[in-house]
């Protein structure tokens, strides 16, 4: 039986553009991001023993060894905030930067095989990974919340502002930010294999760069321009202050880190558009 042409509801042409992303056709596509986002949700802890609750256990027992080794030893001051609070609110908002970094740093190389047999917009991927983790960030976001009130009712002065109504924002552009440059690693690592070795290490430099174990208070009047560069460190400081009351909130290094946290993700879609087209010849 003959197939009439008008039957075909999507037609693939090759694409020869420098920005070739169809936003529209990935929202088409959501169903298919929702099967991802359930896939990887479920297939992280299927088989382990505590299952779920990795998510919680991970970014208490990071908080407990920051609280002893920077706190208790170190003694790095924590603008007055109990150290438990003040290490969690910036492990919580870094772990989701990282997450989405680290996961979406190898879209290409882990796969290759289901790129290779069938069609569907190759950022369904990473956007599904994303999304995971932002369920993860929404469950360890609760056991902050939940060490928080604790603390409030005995009687620790803690002074949230309406600065917390802005952390959907800053949510979504850490999950900007970690998409970014996590595509623009996956598209390099296409050619160089090395950096998929880097990127663990990497993340963990970026870390001790971002003011997570120690308050921006503590860093010298002349390098603040310096930190003002680093997207996450505004992103992590607005987010404690936000819930704690402690630090401050600088507008013109917000500015700095939304402009840069928008530059990487360009040159992050500009990349994977180029390299998702041949990426199977060099894979």
């Amino acid at each position: 039986m003959e197939i009439q042409k008008d039957t075909w509801t999507t037609v693939i042409r090759p694409q020869s553009g420098w920005f070739d992303v169809n936003f529209a056709e990935l929202w088409n596509y959501r169903d298919l991001i929702a099967l991802f986002v359930r896939r990887d949700f479920v297939a992280t802890y299927k088989q382990t023993i505590l299952g779920p609750l990795w998510f919680l256990i991970q970014p208490l027992f990071t908080t407990v060894v920051f609280t002893v080794v920077f706190g208790n030893i170190a003694r790095i001051p924590t603008d007055g905030l109990p150290p438990m609070l003040f290490y969690m609110a910036g492990t919580v908002a870094w772990n989701y930067f990282a997450a989405c970094l680290n996961s979406t740093s190898n879209t290409f190389v882990a796969n290759a095989n289901i790129f290779g047999k069938v069609y569907f917009p190759r950022l369904t991927v990473p956007v599904s990974v994303v999304i995971v983790n932002l369920l993860t960030f929404t469950i360890q976001l609760s056991l902050f919340l939940g060490f928080f009130f604790y603390f409030s009712l005995r009687g620790t002065h803690l002074q949230p502002s309406l600065w917390i109504l802005a952390t959907p924002l800053l949510v979504v552009q850490m999950g900007i930010l970690g998409l970014g440059m996590g595509l623009i690693v996956s598209s390099l690592t296409t050619k160089y294999r090395d950096l998929s070795f880097a990127v663990g290490f990497g993340t963990q430099l970026w870390m001790y760069a971002t003011p997570i174990v120690y308050p921006m208070s503590q860093i010298p009047e002349r390098w603040q321009w310096l930190y003002a560069l680093n997207p996450m460190a505004s992103i992590v400081e607005t987010f404690r202050f936000a819930f704690l009351g402690a630090g401050s909130v600088n507008l013109q290094h917000l500015a700095i880190s939304a402009g840069m946290t928008l530059l990487i993700f360009f040159a992050g879609i500009v990349l994977f558009s180029r390299i998702e087209k041949t990426f199977m010849d060099t894979i």
